[in-house]
């Protein structure tokens, strides 16, 4: 149990119609009960080439919670936006899979009850972060990533190579469609249609997986988060130039040609996810990868 909750922000996918009617509930509803309710405005924007819904930097000094409307990509999404802010986030879903949102809108009352008398944990969830080819001063054009961070063959390139090493020492090198890092919350997507484990959202650990390997006795590789991992970009073919697309949860990041080098790490950043329904994780692994 955590200390209740008087300050709140809301972020909202403006994409989904519905979400105004919900942001206009929610903050009557704690208006109501003499709490402080800030809603941003969802625009893009780019820092240096990284992707941005919601500027940080207009949340209250006040607030101790911030409510994300939508789906997982939201969600993901305001964790890179919300980096460093050290806010607790609760999403409630108006999507659709929702592994990562916590209640479901018609839920929302009462979850609102239990922020305000303390009745949940917070889960801190272990990010990403890209150290080398596209770190940058400041943290807000900086690359992180809560779910994942790929390489993936472009142009006319049959297969990319990409050799894994961690600190000095080389792991393997794989020749396939590509290459993904995953985290604990990131191994139930792409990385499970990949072929890769499941891993319990607590685990301090990342994970490696072929993507369409071309030597059937490529697996995944399960990594501890206090390593870092090295990833070149080799060459396929005698003459030709392997050519890949770097993203960092689904958003495109930059491209890569062979000799590139990304270094990635798990930073001391982390996204708190507040939980509240008692659910655990095998029990909502069971019912989303079980639906339809």
């Amino acid at each position: 149990m955590d200390t209740a909750i008087k300050h709140f922000c809301i972020i909202s996918n403006n994409e989904k119609d519905k979400n105004d009617q919900m942001v206009r509930k929610i903050c009557q509803f704690l208006e109501d009960r003499s709490c402080s309710c800030q809603v941003l405005q969802n625009h893009l924007s780019n820092s240096k080439g990284i992707r941005h819904f919601t500027d940080n930097k207009e949340i209250s000094g006040e607030t101790e919670c911030v409510i994300v409307l939508g789906g997982d990509g939201t969600m993901i999404q305001a964790a890179i936006d919300l980096v460093h802010k050290e806010l607790p986030i609760l999403g409630v879903n108006t999507g659709t899979l929702g592994f990562l949102t916590e209640v479901d809108q018609n839920q929302i009352e009462e979850a609102l009850n239990r922020l305000l008398e303390g009745k949940f944990v917070i889960e801190n969830r272990i990010m990403l972060k890209e150290n080398r080819m596209f770190l940058q001063p400041d943290s807000r054009s900086s690359c992180y990533a809560l779910n994942d961070m790929v390489i993936s063959k472009r142009g006319s390139c049959r297969l990319i190579t990409v050799s894994v090493y961690v600190g000095e020492e080389l792991v393997d090198t794989y020749s396939a469609d590509g290459l993904l890092v995953s985290t604990p919350t990131g191994s139930t997507g792409y990385n499970l249609s990949a072929g890769g484990p499941l891993m319990s959202p607590n685990t301090h650990a990342m994970v490696v997986t072929p993507i369409c390997a071309h030597a059937l006795n490529k697996r995944s590789l399960v990594l501890d988060a206090s390593d870092t991992i090295t990833l070149k970009l080799g060459q396929t073919k005698a003459h030709t130039e392997d050519l890949a697309t770097f993203t960092a949860d689904g958003r495109i990041v930059g491209e890569l040609h062979t000799g590139d080098v990304l270094e990635i790490c798990v930073p001391h950043a982390v996204t708190k996810l507040i939980k509240l329904s008692g659910i655990r994780f095998y029990e909502r692994m069971r019912e989303k990868l079980n639906e339809g």
